[in-house]
């Protein structure tokens, strides 16, 4: 049990730290190439913001799915569930938008 709260916080953290990276010092070098080989020069300062967020948003869910699993072990799903659809439909729109598709 604690050794899953343990790998839960550590994956949630380095999420979340990989989304301030990219996030703030606009490193998209940190996504695969695909996802920003189309992505405007000038929109990369706005396309790194919303993929930061939405990294965080995924490791936010994680982070508090470990937190609830050590007093809540039958809710720890929810968290991630809704932290990967959140960052996962921003992402997806956020390609879209920018990079003219996901791949």
């Amino acid at each position: 049990m604690i050794g899953g709260v343990i790998i839960k916080e550590a994956v949630g953290a380095l999420c979340l730290v990989l989304g301030l990276v990219i996030w703030i010092k606009k490193k998209v070098s940190l996504i695969h190439s695909y996802h920003y080989k189309n992505v405007k020069q000038e929109d990369i300062p706005a396309y790194a913001r919303v993929i930061g967020i939405s990294l965080i948003l995924i490791g936010l869910g994680i982070s508090v799915s470990g937190v609830l699993d050590l007093f809540y072990s039958t809710l720890w799903w929810v968290p991630v569930v809704a932290g990967f659809l959140l960052g996962g439909i921003l992402f997806y729109v956020t390609q879209k938008k920018y990079n003219g598709s996901v791949f």
